[in-house]
């Protein structure tokens, strides 16, 4: 290897972010995002950045900021140090062989690796991952589990200002028929001007869902999201053939392996690819991959990331032939503090490509100052 390529740094950073206004989950919810930037830095001067955050909390995945904060210092940084920037490969099979799962911690270190090495060469992240499908992705905007009138007018807001053609609401932390009750009212008042897509956050089991969900359907809802928790494939499966909307998998869906076992049942229309939770772009690609072959389109989800998680994500989804489904990456519109020197652009509803090499992106040193923990 060349000297210059070499690891030298690994450094972390916890922010929090203030939110616009609070986002909400079926179990969790939250006025601001933590954030662990993951920084790579190499003999010749160069830094990738990559970003490890979750969704409200551990309750999610099992990570927090926190703890990836302390897997990556600890464990992951002994791996990379002295390492050529560009063995991707292998530097993420060596971590692999020290920690096991931890797929958010270890997405933030493989993204900063990505970042750098392209970098190096001078050259969009997206080249490393085979190039360019799309230059921009459909973004459609969560509305979260406020009453219907509030929904509405935040949907009609974004509708009027041209930012997002579709919208996706949380549920599950209300008593179903209440929950299905406060949807039904928003998909009528925005029925052909809008879609609506649904998330259970795997909040329902296999009888609620199959009682609940043709509801839904019958009020014009154009997608649910994970009804039913991660490991039960088999009830996904039952619910996607009786449901003559698409049922999309999220957290049944983590690595390769779990979107074989989804194809191979039938158990998903779509998948949620999140770059976070798959634990990189690679697996993401992989993921992707397999659904393609198996007539399943992807979509770019979220964590509620921040630009540089955002950035991440998009180089993916327009890497990604099989990423046909559109995206949530809606994580800076929802930030009250733009993180980066030049914002990402979102425009006529999509989130368009940034230029440059690596991510395309800048930190803002004074944000970074402003919002990093004590």
């Amino acid at each position: 290897m060349t000297d210059d390529l070499r690891i030298e740094r690994v450094e972390t950073v916890l922010l929090d972010i203030p939110l616009k206004r609070p986002h909400r989950f079926a179990r969790a919810a939250m006025d601001s995002q933590p954030v662990l930037y993951v920084f790579v830095g190499t003999a010749g001067g160069i830094t990738g950045v990559g970003e490890g955050v979750v969704p409200a909390g551990p309750w999610w995945g099992g990570e927090s900021v926190e703890t990836m904060q302390l897997v990556v210092e600890k464990y992951m940084a002994p791996v990379l140090l002295g390492r050529p920037v560009d063995d991707i490969h292998r530097i993420m099979r060596d971590i692999s062989d020290v920690i096991a799962a931890n797929l958010f911690a270890k997405a933030a270190v493989e993204v900063a690796l990505h970042d750098a090495w392209a970098r190096c060469l001078g050259v969009p992240v997206h080249t490393l991952l085979g190039g360019l499908v799309r230059t921009s992705i459909p973004v459609t905007w969560a509305l979260g589990t406020e009453p219907a009138q509030v929904v509405v007018e935040e949907a009609l807001g974004k509708l009027d200002a041209g930012l997002h053609r579709s919208f996706k609401l949380k549920m599950g932390a209300l008593d179903p028929a209440t929950d299905v009750a406060r949807v039904r009212a928003v998909a009528e008042k925005l029925a052909g001007v809008a879609g609506v897509r649904v998330d259970l956050n795997a909040r329902w089991d296999r009888l609620t869902a199959l009682t609940h969900l043709p509801k839904l359907v019958d009020a014009g809802v154009e997608m649910v999201e994970q009804p039913v928790p991660g490991s039960e494939i088999e009830a996904l499966a039952e619910i996607s053939a009786t449901l003559p909307i698409p049922v999309m998998a999220d957290e049944s869906l983590r690595t390769p392996s779990d979107a074989v076992r989804l194809a191979r049942l039938r158990a998903a229309d779509i998948f949620a690819v999140k770059t976070t939770k798959c634990g990189g772009l690679r697996a993401s690609l992989e993921i992707a991959a397999i659904g393609a072959a198996a007539g399943i389109p992807s979509h770019g989800a979220t964590s509620i990331e921040s630009p540089v998680g955002t950035a991440a994500s998009l180089h993916f989804a327009c890497a990604a032939p099989g990423a046909t489904w559109g995206s949530e990456l809606f994580g800076p519109l929802l930030m009250a503090e733009e993180m980066l020197t030049a914002p990402l652009r979102y425009a006529d509803g999509h989130l368009h490509l940034p230029g440059g090499p690596g991510l395309g992106i800048e930190l803002d040193p004074d944000k970074l100052r402003a919002f990093r923990r004590d």
